[in-house]
């Protein structure tokens, strides 16, 4: 049986159930223009940029190189930390559009609900000590709901077709959803077999937010915010290899049909050909195979790769304090 190739946002768009994620980590963005060309001729229909990437440019050209009508692509990109005060909003997208030279984005994504200080080119102002943290908008990074309220102006503008979250816990959505005029079409989080976000699926279903996985293969985040590097990613976990030899399937597809099958798109990286084809070819799990692959988490206990608090000084994803509480970080 087939999995959904489609999921129907709450204002009425449709998302991909699997799309191509262009963030290259610590690596550059030399291969990204010739990645989306590639997944477009494949069959992918939804490309995930962030401002952040740094790879705009790259997306773009991919797009329009790759002879796919723009109408027939469904694109995200995501509000750069540096742009949070409600003045900045519009020029960020702005950015974005000028670089990627589209008229608009499909979804547009507060990247992180923490915001940083910036210059007047939105570039991150770093710490003075030469430490290479960014220094942080305390108020901003308490005021997210004022961000939300300058990205839903977005929508009237019709440069962008729905708005989201990303990296939100449900403290902070409940918080947002509380001043929100227009409820975040999607929340776009690290969701993979060893860290299944089942609360904060159930609390977006009740209020009709769209979970997103990033990261649906397990976790490689850029080094300053990687948490347990010395784990192994669920798709090396024994319960997945044994699983994917059985049914003559690889890994990374056992995991990305299990999220899907559970209602989540997913926006997983590659640039390997072999893997982009393969990652297109999803199905249905029996409902053992299933079961056996959403206990992973309880069996060996939640594990969040990306983990930015070392960075920041704070704990985003807290759910009893919506942190930042203080205004200022060890360092400071």
């Amino acid at each position: 049986m087939a999995v959904p190739k489609y999921f129907v946002l709450n204002d009425g768009n449709r998302v991909p159930s699997i799309g191509l994620g262009t963030f290259q980590g610590d690596e550059d963005n030399s291969k990204v223009k010739e990645a989306v060309k590639l997944a477009l001729k494949l069959g992918y229909r939804h490309i995930d940029g962030a401002s952040a990437y740094g790879n705009e440019k790259e997306i773009g050209q991919g797009i329009k190189e790759s002879g796919v009508p723009r109408e027939e692509i469904f694109v995200t990109s995501k509000l750069p930390q540096t742009a949070h005060a409600p003045g900045s909003v519009e020029k960020a997208l702005s950015q974005t559009l000028k670089d990627a030279d589209l008229d608009y984005v499909d979804l547009y994504l507060m990247h992180f609900p923490h915001a940083y200080k910036a210059d007047e080119d939105l570039r991150t102002i770093r710490h003075a000590s030469g430490n290479g943290k960014p220094v942080i908008d305390y108020e901003l990074s308490r005021n997210y709901t004022s961000t939300w309220k300058a990205m839903e102006a977005l929508v009237k503008t019709g440069r962008v077709r729905s708005i989201g979250l990303s990296n939100f816990n449900i403290l902070k959505t409940k918080n947002l959803l509380s001043a929100a005029e227009i409820v975040p079409a999607v929340n776009q989080v690290e969701l993979h077999p060893y860290l299944p976000q089942n609360e904060l699926l159930e609390f977006s279903r009740q209020h009709g937010i769209l979970l997103m996985a990033h990261q649906p293969l397990g976790g490689r985040p850029v080094g300053v915010v990687r948490a347990h590097a010395e784990i192994p990613r669920p798709i090396d976990d024994p319960t997945l290899i044994t699983t994917a030899s059985r049914l003559g399937k690889s890994t990374a597809q056992i995991a990305l049909s299990w999220a899907v099958q559970k209602g989540i798109p997913v926006v997983p990286k590659s640039i390997q050909e072999h893997h982009l084809s393969q990652n297109l070819q999803l199905f249905q799990l029996c409902d053992t195979d299933f079961r056996s692959i959403e206990d992973l988490s309880s069996q060996r206990g939640p594990v969040r790769f990306l983990d930015p608090s070392p960075h920041i000084g704070f704990n985003i994803f807290d759910e009893e304090n919506d942190q930042p509480t203080a205004d200022r970080a060890p360092w400071d």
